[in-house]
């Protein structure tokens, strides 16, 4: 299925998968500042992403160690990306008050100081503190990272940017359970918790070179950002609470959460700024991508946080050799991630979205069906399959929900963007920690559940292709120029 193109007088290529105007008027932070500013957000980037995803090997030692039960455990996980994902969509219009770089490194500053009260942690409750703390000082620097990613790159390289970006996710969940692992073997589990802190004084001293744009007068509309964290609370804190055996509790928080996210969306309807950017999702290219990105992380989060549990009690492996066997996900990634960006900016997404999915649901349907008594060879192939599937699809999600949005709007769309990967990681996430509580985390349970989300974002990919290429043939001349 080749990507349908439109042109006028004046203008190359046109993609089908892009509406948005005004592309062309970025050009990119000039050379050498460019280089850089990408190595301070990638320090940043890698700090993030070493932070939430080094615990998820830890888990059944911290649980063994605190006295908690596996279910609970995954609160660690749970609190630390949902607390992000109540502060993103809010800060992401801060950060167009007071600046993009300068609550970049506060979100660092906090994050820091947060990690070095990691080494005092003597309790459950004080350790999901000592994460509540992290995660806000993460979140605020993510609300706003993708916006400098798109002010740094030139506006026909911002594919291949985002592929840039996604080699140093990928590197740092290939470093993070390897590390995990060592840490929790070697060392006192705490230090799992600091190890990716020097990152972000790396970050902070080279943060001088990142992008600043003039910051936009205006007010802040704080009962939308308090009423958009209070929906997430409710979303993601039910199934938290199910995992500790709060059943009517928790379904009740969720019921609450979605008769608010309807409310809230009625609210900032009609905006022109509305802090839940629901001008940009009323778009068929981007909501479509937001809906399929969600899926894509809960799929991967749930495949990322049962595998310690299904590696070390379900089929005998130590704490280091869990942290290996998870490593040929990250590499793979590491090694398609880039190229799919690359792709992206010359093949319609959406067709490359569709085909990811299709490959990473086959590697799910593998590990569904996975024997108890597995080799690491045999494990290997199966997560390399299901990572090809991932890393073909998110990259080009990704620029298409950054990419289509208008530039005075690309705060809002990156905070989305990591909002729906938060959000979505946060509730595979808690998932796994309910299906745990069950008594089915140790099967193929988890495995099941997220195929059935990976169909449901190849199906988002291949109506985004019919809607918006019917979008363009009633309007091309919005269309946006790739090249």
């Amino acid at each position: 299925m080749a990507s349908k193109q439109t042109t006028g007088p004046g203008h190359g290529r046109i993609d089908q998968d892009n509406t948005a105007p005004g592309l062309l008027e970025m050009d990119g932070l000039p050379m050498p500042r460019r280089i850089w500013a990408i190595c301070a957000i990638s320090f940043g980037t890698a700090l993030f992403v070493v932070d939430g995803a080094i615990a998820n090997v830890a888990l059944p030692t911290i649980a063994r160690d605190l006295s908690v039960s596996n279910g609970a455990v995954t609160s660690v996980v749970t609190v630390y990306q949902l607390v992000m994902v109540m502060v993103l969509l809010p800060f992401a219009t801060i950060g167009d008050r007071i600046g993009h770089r300068r609550l970049y490194q506060i979100g660092q500053v906090i994050f820091f100081l947060a990690s070095a009260a990691a080494l005092l942690i003597d309790s459950f409750w004080h350790l999901i503190a000592v994460r509540v703390l992290q995660s806000f000082g993460a979140g605020i620097a993510l609300a706003v990272s993708a916006a400098m990613l798109r002010t740094i790159y030139p506006a026909k390289s911002l594919g291949s940017g985002l592929g840039i970006n996604s080699v140093i996710v990928a590197t740092s969940y290939a470093v993070a359970p390897t590390l995990g692992g060592f840490i929790v073997e070697h060392l006192d589990w705490r230090w799992v918790f600091v190890a990716a802190a020097p990152l972000a004084l790396i970050s902070l001293a080279i943060g001088r070179f990142l992008p600043e744009p003039e910051p936009r007068s205006g007010r802040v509309d704080t009962i939308s950002g308090l009423w958009s964290a209070l929906t997430a609370l409710l979303l993601i804190g039910g199934l938290t609470l199910a995992t500790h055996d709060m059943i009517v509790p928790g379904f009740a928080a969720i019921v609450a959460g979605v008769i608010s996210a309807f409310l809230l969306t009625r609210r900032e309807n009609g905006k022109e700024r509305p802090i839940l950017p629901v001008d940009l999702m009323r778009r068929p290219v981007i909501g479509l991508s937001v809906l399929a990105a969600v899926c894509a992380f809960v799929a991967s989060a749930m495949l990322i946080v049962a595998l310690p549990f299904r590696f070390e009690q379900g089929m005998g492996y130590a704490p280091d050799e869990v942290g290996l066997l998870i490593a040929p996900f990250p590499l793979t990634m590491l090694v398609v991630a880039p190229a799919a960006g690359w792709l992206s900016d010359r093949i319609s997404p959406s067709v490359m979205g569709v085909v990811g999915m299709g490959i990473a649901i086959a590697g799910l349907l593998c590990l569904t069906f996975m024997p108890d008594h597995l080799g690491a060879a045999g494990i290997a192939w199966r997560l390399s399959l299901c990572a090809l599937g991932f890393g073909l699809f998110l990259a080009p999600n990704s620029r298409l929900m950054i990419g289509s949005a208008p530039k005075d709007r690309a705060a809002a769309a990156g905070g989305m963007l990591s909002t729906a990967r938060l959000f979505g990681q946060s509730t595979g996430a808690a998932v796994v920690g309910l299906v745990l509580a069950i008594g089915l985390g140790l099967g193929a349970t988890p495995f099941a559940i997220a195929l059935a989300f990976c169909v449901l974002a190849m199906a988002c990919s291949a109506y985004r292709y019919k809607a918006t290429g019917a979008t363009l043939r009633r309007t091309p001349q919005h269309a946006d120029i790739v090249r």
